[in-house]
């Protein structure tokens, strides 16, 4: 029998949270297959099965939060042993191992009757992914009335494709939930103004990231004195160096040149000449650190993480225009390390990328400074007295004024700019 635990996923994390089982116990797992997900305040990721076998029981179910090394499931070894594993659970239930009974039982009882009982609520089968709700808000599907056959009952994306397949009409609940608001406008006095209220309103949990995310920025907002300075920079040269080559670029490469390397290159040149940007803060000492690790904002569709490019003065455009496309990649797909989400000794967010001109982000503690970048855009400029075209850009620093005063703020970004606007290194 194989214990398996909760990870450390970092040597500043103490606990994570389990947030789907991906087999059901009874099933076999191969080593290194994914095992079930969690998430922590950084990172939201697959967990591999550390043996091969069946899963013999789940002992932490999904949402709740534990310590590391908590025994979460039991694997039971050898691959043959999956049919009775389940069996010898049900018989034990009841005599032997009455904490057993939730596991395998439970969901079983409880899918029909809530369904018949509480039409209004999806919730009892277990947590919905955002996908689902979507689903069942586009196509007007009422979740109570569909088999969960995930872990613990939970509603798949499978399942509400199985059940608009089925040809089961979506409005059905449409007429079951007027009739309770029709009997609760009969009284007089406050119930009336009521149904509209809940009509209007609906209440849904965060996820375990939405929460950590919250509670990050509240912790940046609360430690860092916040200031913001922003450059308007002229992006012409490298918009034309980037016109040309960029076909190139994706023949040969199989990735998109975006903007987004030079402004990376041009901030690691502003890191070396003004290092403290590049520091962090303990106490009332300053860790000037030797590497220069960026980090870089990646959206997912329900929040966003900052993956690390490690010893990022040491790569050129190419480089970081692979490193970038490879975190990001991985990042949406779940398949980030640990150690990619450390480290990092300065922050830039791209949210020039959804035509956001300017923003004032949020420094990613412990770093000093965060870099922003707006949409390159065509504006009139004039030079020489004369009204000319130019691709335009604007750099918004956030930096920590306990550290960092406005001029040497100012001084950082300029240099940055300087060396977006005077471009003279090929890419090619």
């Amino acid at each position: 029998m194989t214990d398996v635990v909760m990870p450390q996923m970092g040597e500043s994390i103490v606990e994570g949270t389990l947030t789907k089982w991906l087999k059901k116990p009874g099933e076999h797992v191969e080593r290194d297959e994914p095992l079930f997900e969690i998430s922590t305040d950084k990172v939201d990721t697959e967990i591999p099965s550390p043996a091969a076998g069946t899963l013999r029981e789940v002992l932490v179910e999904e949402g709740k939060t534990v310590g590391i090394n908590t025994v979460v499931a039991r694997i039971e070894d050898g691959a043959g042993n999956g049919a009775s594993a389940p069996a010898k659970q049900v018989a034990n239930a009841a005599p032997a191992k009455p904490a057993a009974a939730p596991v395998v039982q439970a969901p079983a009882p409880k899918a029909e009757p809530m369904a018949a009982a509480e039409p209004e609520h999806a919730e009892p089968s277990g947590p919905l992914s955002p996908l689902v709700r979507k689903m069942a808000r586009e196509n007007n599907i009422d979740l109570a009335r569909v088999r969960g056959t995930g872990a613990g009952g939970r509603i798949t994306k499978q399942d509400v494709e199985a059940f608009l397949a089925a040809g089961q009409a979506p409005a059905a609940p449409a007429p079951a939930r007027p009739a309770p608001v029709q009997a609760a406008a009969a009284p007089a006095g406050y119930v009336p103004p009521a149904p509209p209220s809940q009509a209007k309103v609906r209440v849904e949990p965060m996820s375990t990231m939405r929460q950590k995310i919250a509670e990050h920025m509240v912790m940046s907002k609360r430690t860092s004195a916040h200031v913001t300075t922003i450059h308007r920079v002229d992006m012409t040269k490298v918009a034309k160096m980037r016109d040309r080559q960029k076909s190139d670029f994706q023949a040969r490469y199989g990735m998109s040149l975006t903007y987004l390397p030079f402004v990376v290159r041009a901030s690691v040149e502003a890191l070396r000449t003004y290092p403290i940007v590049n520091a962090s803060i303990e106490g009332t000492n300053i860790l000037y650190h030797n590497e220069i690790n960026i980090g870089i904002a990646v959206a997912l569709e329900n929040g966003l993480i900052v993956p690390v490019i490690r010893n990022a003065d040491e790569k050129n455009v190419l480089g970081l225009q692979r490193a970038i496309v490879d975190l990001a990649s991985r990042a949406r797909s779940r398949q980030l390390k640990p150690d990619e989400v450390q480290g990092g000794t300065f922050s830039i967010t791209n949210f020039g990328s959804f035509g956001s001109i300017v923003a004032t982000p949020v420094i990613n503690q412990p770093q000093v400074a965060i870099m922003g970048v707006g949409a390159v855009t065509k504006e009139p400029v004039v030079i020489d007295d004369a009204i000319a075209i130019r691709s335009i850009c604007y750099l918004s620093l956030t930096f920590d004024h306990r550290l960092i005063d406005g001029a040497l703020a100012d001084q950082f970004t300029g240099k940055a700019k300087s060396v977006l606007e005077n471009w003279s290194e090929e890419v090619l």
